[in-house]
């Protein structure tokens, strides 16, 4: 009897042993899981360049959502998706934030934030997360349709331009920083909202249409209906593609910053794996890839590019430091009252 209690004691033990080792190799044969929102544009280029990289050193899986902005913020608040960490613009990061969607994050766990640009740090507040990368909003014209250079905002208010561009809509994420524009034009040192409505009443004669996506002033542009309007440098390329003696400017009065920002959503339970990813892509390495690739614009200082390399990207300590920031809680906080009102004056 005590030897058949020995044996039984003794495939008790070999068992627990085999079953502790399976358990441990299972642990390592399963990774961690981190879940990405965002846009999904040049996924060939972050899948092996960027997403890989990290997910091999750091035993994780990265599984992206993809989707536009307002779109992927709506399933952070309906909580209906498990988003780790999102990109979103600084216009609806602001939404998220004030919402209480995104967790405050601890700058001394994100060390490459102190390699960034100042402007990039904290556009959102300092308990929020940082932008990875800066685009501006200028002025992109075809030198063979118009009459003379476009070097202002103003030029777009001339009659030269009848009927010959496009403006975006006040509820993209670049209407409110064109309406700041108007108000500039109107003469006023301050944004003043009567102002700016007044004086966009005065450009919708020159306006073929409104652009809610990018894509929409690209196409007008490829194919001869505008022969101007304000967009984003970062599509710059894809307009020199269809007219190659296209340009863009810098307005003389100034461009606008259109910020990128990363935030971990507070009801993530991968913040740790989340903050190193977050670090990760404010890195020199990524930044630089992403750069040179002409996916998009660095603001990692430590970033140094040719001028060849950096033809087409929002680059430089002068280029950034020139550009204006609108004061996004503000213009979240007046977005429904200005939406109305364009839609009451402007629409017809």
């Amino acid at each position: 009897m005590k030897k058949m209690i020995s044996v039984l004691m003794v495939l008790s033990l070999f068992t627990f042993v085999l079953a502790a080792c399976s358990s441990k190799e299972d642990g390592k044969k399963k990774p961690a899981k981190l879940v990405v929102s965002t846009w999904g544009f040049a996924d060939d280029f972050f899948r092996p360049e960027v997403y890989a990289p990290f997910e091999k050193k750091h035993n994780v899986e990265i599984v992206v959502d993809s989707g536009n902005n307002a779109d992927r913020l709506n399933k952070v608040r309906q909580a209906n998706s498990d988003v780790d960490v999102i990109y979103l613009s600084d216009y609806y990061a602001q939404q998220g934030i004030d919402e209480g969607l995104f967790e405050k994050i601890d700058h001394s766990k994100i060390p490459n934030i102190d390699n960034i640009y100042d402007k990039a740090k904290a556009p959102n507040g300092e308990d929020f997360g940082p932008a990875y990368t800066i685009a501006q909003f200028g002025i992109a014209y075809n030198p063979d349709e118009v009459n003379k250079p476009i070097t202002s905002w103003k030029d777009l208010w001339s009659k030269d331009l009848a009927g010959k561009i496009t403006i975006p809509s006040i509820t993209s994420t670049t209407g409110p920083m064109f309406l700041d524009a108007a108000s500039k034009v109107s003469g006023s040192k301050e944004f003043n909202e009567d102002k700016a409505f007044d004086q966009m009443k005065k450009i919708m004669p020159n306006a073929v249409k409104e652009y809610g996506q990018t894509s929409e002033f690209v196409n007008m542009f490829s194919q001869g209906e505008i022969a101007a309007g304000p967009i984003m440098e970062m599509y710059f390329g894809d307009l020199q593609e269809a007219v190659p003696q296209a340009k863009f400017i810098s307005p003389e009065e100034g461009g606008y910053a259109v910020m990128n920002t990363v935030n971990i959503v507070k009801a993530s339970d991968q913040k740790e794996l989340a903050g190193e990813f977050m670090n990760y892509i404010l890195s020199k390495e990524v930044q630089e890839k992403s750069a040179k690739a002409k996916v998009d614009s660095p603001v990692n200082t430590e970033v140094k590019l040719s001028k060849t390399e950096a033809k087409g990207l929002t680059y430089g300590d002068d280029v950034i430091s020139s550009l204006r920031v609108l004061d996004m809680k503000f213009v979240n906080q007046e977005s429904k009252q200005w939406i109305d009102r364009w839609n009451r004056e402007l629409t017809h």
